[in-house]
């Protein structure tokens, strides 16, 4: 049943102007000033600004501190990526509160065309009310105890955790500036947002090391990754 809807579903979803950001409403790129590019990597097409050579004093925020806030918004997930997750929606809703078990509700009927995405469309999860979380709304994937259910399915069926992740629930907090390469705001502004999953540091850290997780997933995923620096091998 679910396979055979998956189509139906996806073909009948109306094409909206795209928006480029998974937080759009919270976030503002702004390009960083120039450095010469000694370190790069690529992905899908789309290079490192040089926002991605500072340093910054910041880090990693907890669930524990932030609730999964950037959640608040929901995301927009590529076309390609949304049908994968229909047709896994069996593996999936066991991990699902009851209430957000039907699969034919993920999703919301708008499109919007995107050029970063292999498929060069993408769609929007829905977003429910959750008057406990940050801004009182949530994704429909969020489950109550802050975890995202589609992160959950991959590690419970031995796969990646972020496997049936959407690309910008994975790039967050970073972003893509005006010429699509990958970014972060301001760091003032990222302090400013509960949203940002960033908060202070005592001590400077590379941004390109607190994003190698993503980085390094991202580059396998696509298999387009290149490092331009020995020292960074460990990206590939």
């Amino acid at each position: 049943m679910v396979l055979n809807q998956t189509s139906e579903f996806l073909e009948n979803s109306e094409v909206l102007p795209r928006r480029r950001h998974k937080n759009h409403e919270t976030q503002n790129c702004r390009e960083a000033r120039r450095i010469a590019p000694i370190w790069r990597v690529t992905i899908r097409g789309m290079e490192t600004a040089p926002r991605l050579l500072q340093s910054e004093a910041l880090r990693r925020c907890t669930l524990d501190e932030c609730h999964a806030a950037c959640c608040l918004h929901g995301v927009w997930v590529e076309t390609d990526k949304a049908a994968g997750i229909l047709a896994h929606a069996a593996d999936i809703l066991p991990y699902l509160p009851p209430e957000a078990r039907d699969f034919r509700a993920w999703f919301t009927p708008e499109r919007e065309p995107d050029p970063f995405v292999p498929s060069g469309e993408v769609i929007h999860t829905r977003v429910v009310e959750a008057p406990a979380h940050y801004g009182g709304t949530a994704c429909i994937f969020l489950r109550p105890d802050y975890k995202c259910a589609l992160q959950v399915a991959g590690e419970a069926l031995g796969l990646h955790p972020w496997h049936f992740k959407p690309f910008y629930c994975i790039l967050h907090p970073l972003d893509l500036d005006e010429e699509g390469r990958l970014t972060l705001d301001e760091t003032r502004l990222l302090l400013e947002e509960p949203a940002s999953c960033l908060r202070p540091s005592e001590s400077l850290h590379p941004l390109r090391e607190i994003f190698a997780p993503e980085l390094a997933y991202l580059g396998r995923l696509t298999d387009k990754s290149r490092v331009t620096s020995a020292d960074d091998a460990d990206l590939r």
